[in-house]
């Protein structure tokens, strides 16, 4: 968080409390960085308010540039407008969609989750940062070394935000649970599968001073638990990686970090593996 330069805030006139635009400001207060505001609309003239927030956010003392503009969709105005400003994060207030319009079109935001090649974070919630817990979920049971790579990354941001908030930054893994069929003896016992995730942890326990008492493994699917240890720990921020998987495997299938969105009752953090960045920038190119 402290390398990012600019960030690109999504404003939404429709939303008055401009949740968004509170968290941008205080990521910007530690990291210096530009904040490029923008409305994705072509039916109104939005020039005045956003003239009004620039003068508001230079008067605190942030650089700020800001844009109106459309591109086919939101998500895809989004990503032109971050690929054009060089943006290393997208700040966006999350509104739920109606159960059944999700059920029968992608939303917008899932779309940002998959195709943005920088950090989005979702802004769910009001609740200030200052003195929070801090969540970050990995899988650990993933120890290829473009998960491995993910990990140390989702936690470092976790231990960031944790600094920038002097908060506490707390890690869940989710594990599967004991089959007597299964190949390996470790997976056959659910003590020996808690301890062997427990050991795919110890380096960025040791890296980052996270004590045993806020490593929580847990048996059971991953896009259950991180909510319910969320709300257990009334987290204020919950980062979690995604493959961005996209087409008919993801309709099918979806993201964990698609799927917990609207559950989480925290704000949400998406970070993507470095080759999947560079192939999602390849595509906004082409």
């Amino acid at each position: 968080m402290q390398a990012i330069r600019c960030i690109l805030v999504v404003i939404d006139p429709n939303q008055p409390q401009e949740l968004a635009l509170k968290r941008a400001r205080l990521i910007s207060s530690v990291s210096q960085s530009h904040l490029h505001l923008l409305i994705c609309d072509t039916r109104h003239d939005h020039s005045a308010h956003l003239s009004a927030l620039r003068e508001q956010l230079e008067s605190e003392g942030h650089q700020t540039t800001t844009q109106q503009a459309w591109h086919e969709s939101v998500h895809q105005t989004i990503i032109s407008v971050q690929q054009a400003e060089g943006c290393g994060l997208v700040v966006k207030q999350h509104v739920p969609d109606n159960p059944l319009k999700r059920a029968l079109l992608t939303p917008e935001d899932w779309k940002l989750l998959r195709y943005c090649p920088c950090p989005v974070l979702m802004v769910k919630t009001d609740k200030p940062w200052t003195g929070g817990n801090i969540l970050a979920a990995v899988d650990v049971g993933n120890a290829d070394l473009e998960h491995r790579t993910l990990h140390t990354t989702i936690v470092n941001h976790g231990f960031e935000i944790a600094n920038l908030a002097d908060g506490n930054l707390h890690v869940i893994s989710a594990h599967p649970s004991a089959m007597l069929s299964a190949a390996d003896p470790a997976f056959q016992l659910k003590e020996t599968i808690e301890a062997r995730y427990r050991d795919a942890c110890k380096q960025f326990q040791e890296d980052f001073a996270i004590p045993n008492e806020r490593l929580h493994v847990v048996e059971g699917p991953a896009d259950a638990l991180i909510p319910r240890v969320c709300h257990q720990l009334n987290a204020v921020v919950t980062i979690i990686g995604t493959v961005a998987r996209t087409g008919f495997s993801g309709a099918l299938m979806g993201n964990t970090a698609e799927v917990v969105l609207d559950t989480l009752e925290s704000d949400v953090l998406v970070l993507k593996p470095d080759d999947i960045i560079d192939h999602l920038e390849d595509l906004v190119r082409h």
